[in-house]
């Protein structure tokens, strides 16, 4: 495919799309229904019902029965979490494999010019961002991943939370499996907004801001704390009324689907004509500029806070005159 039909490269060879980037209408006020209809699709496929079915199988064909779960015993936490690892494997190193070593569609769509492997960095363990993310993804991500898995777990069987289940509750289970991007959505926007707080910031959340030409290994490097805090958002399930399949959805939606922002591409190609969006652009643009976008724009909390960046030379003259006042107001707490 010829990315300079769909955007322009600098001379860095960073590419940006044509189009700006743009906020669900699902909260578009007055409503736009003909714009959601058309979005409805993109809501579904294919990350939202790929991570919905990860769910189901990992229910049929991983977790043990419900008596099991009712003990915490090494032998189903040790597979589940081998199971865990080795599927991230697979579904991260996949886009690592083809994209940036195969290199199988050059750097077409690629936002930023420069390869990861290419920029040494003493942020990085071994200076190496690869290395860094996937020790910090495997050491202390997947760990965390699995720790809430089993917790979750071992609540419902032991019956500690309503287990709602779908014979009794089809319209309600039905509706809340929906929201699940929404719950992850408002969970993700207040959790990144208080880790760009200051002190957070220094010691928890630069170290995924380490990689600021994120590729698929940077999707779950972060500090312990902003792990536990982010793949934390299925324990809401533990809160509202809800199923264990859902909440294992939940936890799939944010753990495997950390990867769409990190991919680092605009779009996968799949043939010489046909792609895949990453709907990565947004949250690449907060990688860039750190203070914006601290959602993936599903629902426009950016928007409405001050924070949106699309992409584009008022965007960022916006962004720009933002970081002036707030320069200016720190400059004057100092002067006092």
């Amino acid at each position: 495919m010829d990315d300079l039909q769909f955007g322009t490269r600098n001379k860095r060879g960073d590419w940006a799309p044509n189009e700006p980037a743009g906020t669900a209408p699902l909260f578009s006020f007055p409503p736009r229904p003909l714009a959601v209809l058309k979005w409805l699709p993109s809501y579904f496929l294919p990350y939202n019902l790929l991570f919905a079915l990860t769910a189901v199988v990992w229910w049929r064909y991983v977790l043990p029965d419900v008596e099991t779960m009712k003990t915490l015993s090494v032998g189903w936490i040790l597979r589940l979490f081998l199971v865990n690892c080795a599927a991230l494997l697979v579904f991260f190193g996949a886009f690592e494999l083809r994209l940036y070593i195969l290199k199988a569609q050059g750097n077409r769509f690629k936002y930023n010019g420069k390869w990861p492997s290419e920029q040494k960095n003493k942020a990085f363990f071994f200076e190496n961002q690869n290395i860094d993310n996937m020790l910090r993804t495997f050491g202390t991500g997947m760990p965390i991943w699995t720790a809430i898995e089993v917790a979750i777990l071992y609540a419902y069987a032991n019956g500690y939370v309503p287990w709602l289940t779908v014979t009794e509750h089809p319209v309600y289970l039905f509706l809340l499996a929906l929201v699940v991007p929404i719950i992850h959505e408002t969970h993700f926007f207040l959790l990144h907004r208080a880790i760009h707080w200051g002190p957070l910031y220094k010691w928890v959340h630069s170290v995924h801001h380490n990689s600021v030409n994120p590729s698929p290994w940077s999707s779950l490097s972060m500090h312990p704390v902003e792990q536990l805090g982010y793949l934390g958002v299925a324990v809401w399930h533990l809160i509202i009324p809800s199923n264990p399949l859902l909440a294992l959805y939940q936890l799939h939606y944010a753990g495997f689907g950390a990867i769409p922002g990190h991919v680092g591409f605009d779009k996968v190609e799949l043939t010489e004509d046909k792609s895949v969006d990453s709907h990565a652009y947004i949250h690449y643009l907060h990688h860039k500029h750190f203070e914006v976008n601290y959602g993936d724009g599903l629902i426009p909390f950016d928007l409405w806070f001050g924070t949106f960046h699309d992409g584009s030379k008022e965007a960022a003259a916006r962004m720009d005159a933002r970081y002036e006042k707030k320069k200016a107001r720190a400059n004057a707490a100092a002067a006092k």
